[in-house]
């Protein structure tokens, strides 16, 4: 979640880059808090693995059953 902070920050760099007025410096600053925000949210959520479904069937069984039907 954001800060107010960040977000107050982030509708600063929304104004001067609508207007054209937006520096070097403000844009890397707005990028790496799009990361910091991105990388956190992600973290706090659990990714699902693949071996949470099992494991992946051999094109052949697939084939084979599309025979049977």
């Amino acid at each position: 979640m954001l800060t107010p902070d960040i977000q107050n920050r982030f509708s600063e760099w929304r104004r001067k880059a609508a207007e054209g007025t937006i520096t070097r410096e403000e844009m890397k600053e707005a990028i790496l808090a799009l990361r910091g925000s991105r990388r956190t949210a992600s973290e706090s959520t659990p990714s699902k693995s693949r071996s949470s479904k099992g494991p992946a069937r051999s094109a052949d069984d697939m084939l084979g059953e599309l025979g049977s039907l």
